[in-house]
């Protein structure tokens, strides 16, 4: 099933002093049950992408579609809040939330309730591989892959589809990093979640399901 497409996407990035295309006429669909690589440089157009499928931006022209429906058309915050999740290279846990704390903070926004939340985030917080032991600790008492594994837990909630993964090993050892794919890919696979992973990592694009390559804002198979 297609749950995100971009038809004919343009962006461009505009000062007083020139214009940058940063997305030139990408057309693309991404499914559930899936991980991908979207593969660049730096300045090729990559970040402006991820702030295009994330539901940060919506393109100047053409269409990003989710489940069928223009972004452009929805609130973008609750687009997020429900649909897609961003997991990013530096974590950006709350450093004086505990762990437990930090995976609840998504539901709880949502209204929901702190019991049901707290036990929704402890069985998320199992699927990723963190123990018991580490869920009242505060993030800087754990280490970077545990802090990621909390990354990833929490956008799992409300049962979030979409996860986009802003090169999620980049501040991770490359043993860890290996560790942190492998759960991202093993959630596309048997959590039905179509997983998007923004990579320079030839690594990482040989083990997702499909890698797109951005250069100069234009994508290749």
């Amino acid at each position: 099933m297609v749950i995100l497409e971009l038809k004919d996407v343009h962006y461009t990035h505009h000062n007083k002093y020139h214009d940058v295309k940063a997305v030139d006429g990408i057309s693309a669909e991404f499914r559930k049950g899936k991980s991908y690589a979207i593969a660049g440089k730096s300045g090729s157009g990559k970040s402006t992408l991820l702030s295009l499928l994330s539901g940060l931006d919506v393109p100047e022209t053409g269409e990003v579609l989710y489940k069928g429906k223009p972004t452009s058309k929805m609130n973008l915050d609750n687009y997020r809040k429900l649909n897609a999740a961003v997991i990013f290279q530096d974590f950006k846990l709350f450093p004086l939330l505990t762990v437990l704390e930090n995976i609840m903070y998504p539901m709880e926004l949502c209204g929901m309730k702190e019991k049901e939340a707290r036990e929704i985030a402890v069985g998320l917080a199992h699927k990723v591989g963190l123990n018991d032991k580490l869920f009242n600790r505060f993030p800087a008492m754990i280490s970077g892959g545990e802090q990621q594994r909390v990354g990833i837990a929490r956008a799992l909630t409300m049962n979030r589809k979409l996860l986009i993964a802003d090169e999620p090993t980049g501040n991770l050892d490359s043993e860890t990093g290996k560790r942190i794919i492998d759960i991202l890919i093993r959630l596309a696979h048997e959590e039905d979640c179509c997983v998007i992973i923004a990579t320079h990592d030839l690594e990482i694009m040989n083990k997702t399901d499909k890698t797109y390559e951005i250069t100069d804002g234009r994508i290749s198979i």
